[in-house]
């Protein structure tokens, strides 16, 4: 009888990077006066750096007292397989105009899932793109990461015979 034994193991720079290009959903962690805080957020990834937009809120001053944060992605599809990243890097509200203006277009640019919530939606004018990025609303804000690392579990692996 053959025994399924499930492949653990560490993603390559190639697999990190297109897993982050490839994800529209990711989960921020933050710290700030004794208080974590981890929320779902959606983002947009160029390969330097992780672009959000948000409203004013617990996040947003949280990452303006101590703007190291963390940052995972994963891909699931099931619990036998899966790929998961971690970053870490450091928080940077984007308030001229021309990184901002980059930030929007790379949130604009990114592909969406048909379905999705109004706090992914950067205008009123959505799904299309705003023709005027001031007119958009909140608080934009990038994470330079400064480290990266991934790992994966495989349940097609190699098989043991028993």
């Amino acid at each position: 009888m053959k025994k399924e034994i499930p492949m653990f193991g560490t993603l390559n720079t190639t697999e990190i990077e297109d897993l982050l290009k490839q994800q529209v959903l990711g989960h921020l962690g933050c710290y700030s006066e004794d208080n974590i805080y981890v929320v779902p957020i959606s983002y947009a990834y160029d390969g330097e750096y992780i672009y959000c937009h948000s409203l004013e809120g617990v996040k947003i001053n949280t990452m303006r007292n101590n703007p190291r944060v963390c940052f995972q992605v994963d891909k699931m599809e099931n619990m036998a397989n899966w790929k998961s990243v971690m970053t870490w890097g450091e928080f940077e509200e984007l308030k001229n105009g021309e990184e901002r203006n980059k930030a929007l277009q790379n949130l604009m640019d990114r592909s969406l899932p048909l379905i999705t919530s109004e706090t992914v939606h950067l205008s009123p004018e959505w799904p299309f793109p705003s023709k005027d990025t001031r007119a958009i609303k909140g608080i934009v804000f990038r994470i330079r990461v400064k480290e990266k690392t991934g790992r994966y579990e495989n349940s097609e692996g190699p098989f043991l015979t028993h």
